[in-house]
């Protein structure tokens, strides 16, 4: 067997930095940016849509975000989520269309397994902790509020 020389870990580091690409973090940030920008002003456009068709203010913003959720759920199933995920990054998935993403894409890649197997054990595997954390978050912060409100 032969022996090889071992690089020094400063060597190792050398060596990992010249073969590591360097990502593009202006170019990354400013995709994020404009394309969430524009999935904001598609959900505000939705919302004045719900104004103009008599929704109240109350009901706008469920409108709203229902519309915001079914277009992701869409755009996931015919496969444009995923393209417009790799292009723009966390500025797909921070508006409420990233949480609709991550509900039906696991769904999607499962769904061969069937119905409870499939689609029921995979559905939350992404959001579940997130709604977990959420919910408890809300119970939390509500018990709070409540002891502040009417027993203090």
């Amino acid at each position: 067997m032969k022996n090889f020389d071992l690089p020094s870990e400063k060597e190792y580091k050398l060596i990992v930095d010249k073969k590591t690409p360097g990502s593009k973090k202006i170019k990354g940030f400013l995709r994020a940016f404009w394309v969430g920008g524009v999935i904001c002003l598609i959900g505000h456009f939705i919302g004045q849509f719900g104004e103009w068709i008599g929704c109240t203010q109350k009901t706008v913003s469920m409108f709203t975000a229902s519309c915001l959720v079914y277009l992701g759920t869409l755009f996931t199933g015919i496969g444009i989520y995923d393209k417009i995920g790799k292009y723009a990054g966390a500025g797909s998935i921070v508006p409420i269309t990233g949480f609709a993403n991550s509900m039906c894409a696991p769904a999607m890649e499962f769904r061969r397994e069937g119905m409870i197997t499939g689609i029921g054990a995979k559905l939350f595997t992404i959001a579940g902790p997130v709604l977990t954390y959420g919910i408890s978050a809300s119970v939390l912060y509500g018990f709070i509020f409540w002891l502040k409100e009417y027993v203090l």
